[in-house]
């Protein structure tokens, strides 16, 4: 009798969610009208902002501004905003012939406006929030030749200069009606989000919904749809149920559904589902700052304790591979040809034995009266993290690891980061096109303008050497010697056992079978695939 009670309860409140979801987001468009999409995402989007990073969203950016070029299929660079660029001989300057595009409010876009993005970007207020890549380092000048001629002049020649500037942010342009008083976007939210993309910002609600229209002043080829919703909903049961019941068109992207619900919709012949390629690497770092981890030994003791061929088959169902470096052999210049830390309880076990951590009588070990509990924050909003921090917890207390999980905002936790009030944390390399040379560079920088985590990392005796690899390398023009400083840099990493390679990420696909054409992945994990999709007839 308790166990149907139970049962009915769940269902009811399951009901109530998705009613009040869907009462939340009345005014935004129902999902199945013709010609519009409606998908989910776990995060708010922000101020719509081009130059800023959170709360804003990589995918919400990507929709309305455009950058110079972006990364297209197979790491290719294509021209967007930019129809042509010539580099000179010396590889330090680069001259843009610009597209004669429009921006959704039907100005033109020319290099006056380029300069005025650049302006801000890079003032001198501002220029610190982006040393996490290196164009910002290696940018000398930049000046106007003609209404529709850019150039850029760099300190030295830099290699990744057009993958920096296919980046989703902050090298995109806002539209000179869209700059606040004073011209600082950084401070100051936009007066509208005036792009060249694809979609304009039609209608939104915070924390709610936000619709696009298609751009009708668009360049190049319009969209199939007509208008778009993303709808914020944190909770990935509440963004399965809502789906189910035919308030969302498309589920895509990584996190947002449990992966059991994933593996129940991929037996359903209702529904068409797909898994991408792998596009980044899911770690877990472990935080040299705190006294746990401090000893070397320890961290070692951590990777050889990691089961990632579990974690991969078991927790994410196959839709994931086991990482078995930072990343995979196939991102440009990172198959430093390492030797990966082997799945090895016993070594793990004598190891923490030999850092002086005893198990006590409750089976939890100890050393010096403390107990060796592991503080790990993860991201509320996100299914896979919680089931990790889970999975972390059940299998090593069997190793007498007493690991304890706190819930927080994702805005929190990339905070939290930069106190380094965390004893191991899960993070992420960055994928297309930011792997490897901008995760890189952004190791060199503070916590504040670079990884959020890297409090962690200033704490190694090897940090100035790496350092010094890593910046000697961006700047390097011949191939072999830039092949050797990533393998050199990553050879550091990888002996000071500070991140645990997990698993290689990938993005999934849900939609009702029959209903939606042209659903692919992105060539980045950051983007949506909205140009390519259109409602089946």
């Amino acid at each position: 009798m308790k166990q149907k009670l139970f049962a009915l309860l769940t269902a009811l409140c399951a009901v109530i969610l998705v009613a009040c979801q869907s009462g939340k987001n009345a005014a935004a468009p129902a999902a199945g009208s013709k010609d519009t999409l409606t998908l989910a995402w776990g995060e708010d989007f922000g101020d719509v902002n081009p130059h800023r990073y959170n709360p804003d969203q990589f995918v919400i950016q990507d929709m309305v501004y455009e950058g110079l070029v972006r990364y297209g299929d197979n790491g290719v660079i294509e021209p967007v905003l930019a129809e042509s660029w010539k580099i000179s001989e010396d590889g330090k300057t680069y001259t843009f012939k610009l597209r004669d595009a429009k921006f959704s409010d039907g100005s033109s876009f020319t290099a006056q406006n380029v300069k005025r993005n650049f302006d801000t970007i890079f003032s001198a207020e501002n220029k610190g929030n982006h040393s996490w890549f290196s164009f910002t380092e290696q940018l000398d000048s930049y000046k106007v030749i003609d209404d529709q001629t850019f150039e850029v002049t760099l300190k030295q020649p830099y290699s990744a200069t057009l993958y920096d500037l296919a980046m989703i942010r902050p090298i995109r342009f806002l539209g000179d009606a869209g700059f606040p008083k004073g011209d600082d976007t950084t401070k100051n939210n936009v007066e509208a989000p005036i792009g060249t993309g694809q979609w304009v910002v039609k209608d939104k609600k915070p924390n709610e919904y936000i619709t696009f229209a298609r751009n009708e002043n668009y360049w190049g080829e319009k969209p199939k749809l007509k208008e778009v919703t993303v709808k914020i909903i944190p909770d990935a049961q509440t963004r399965a149920l809502e789906f189910e019941a035919g308030n969302l068109d498309l589920l895509y992207g990584n996190g947002l559904i449990g992966l059991d619900t994933f593996a129940q919709y991929a037996k359903d012949k209702a529904y068409t589902t797909d898994v991408s390629q792998p596009l980044s690497t899911r770690l877990l770092l472990l935080n040299a700052t705190q006294p746990i981890f401090k000893d070397k030994t320890v961290r070692l003791a951590m990777n050889h304790a990691m089961n990632k061929k579990s974690i991969a088959e078991d927790l994410f169902r196959g839709t994931e591979t086991p990482a078995d470096t930072i990343f995979s052999k196939s991102t440009p210049h990172a198959d430093a040809g390492l030797t990966p830390y082997e799945y090895d309880l016993a070594k793990a076990e004598k190891l923490l034995e030999e850092a002086g951590w005893k198990k006590g009588a409750d089976g939890i070990r100890e050393k010096d009266g403390q107990k060796l509990t592991i503080n790990m924050p993860y991201i509320s909003t996100k299914a896979t993290d919680k089931d990790l921090g889970e999975y972390f917890q059940g299998e090593w207390k069997k190793l007498g690891i007493d690991v304890q999980l706190k819930a927080m905002e994702e805005d929190d936790y990339w905070a939290n980061a930069k106190t380094g009030n965390f004893d191991m944390m899960l993070t992420y390399s960055w994928g297309a096109p930011w792997d490897p040379h901008a995760w890189m560079t952004a190791l060199t920088a503070k916590a504040e303008h670079g990884h959020p985590e890297n409090i962690s990392l200033e704490s190694l005796d090897v940090k100035p050497e790496l350092d010094k690899v890593i910046k000697e390398t961006l700047v390097e023009p011949d191939e072999a010697k830039v092949d050797a400083g990533y393998k050199k840099a990553l050879t550091i990493l990888h002996e000071q056992a500070i991140y645990i390679p997990l698993t290689y990420q990938s993005v999934v696909s849900v939609y009702r079978t029959g209903e939606l054409e042209g659903v692919r992945f992105a060539p980045e994990e950051n983007s949506f695939p909205l140009r390519y999709i259109s409602k089946a007839n």
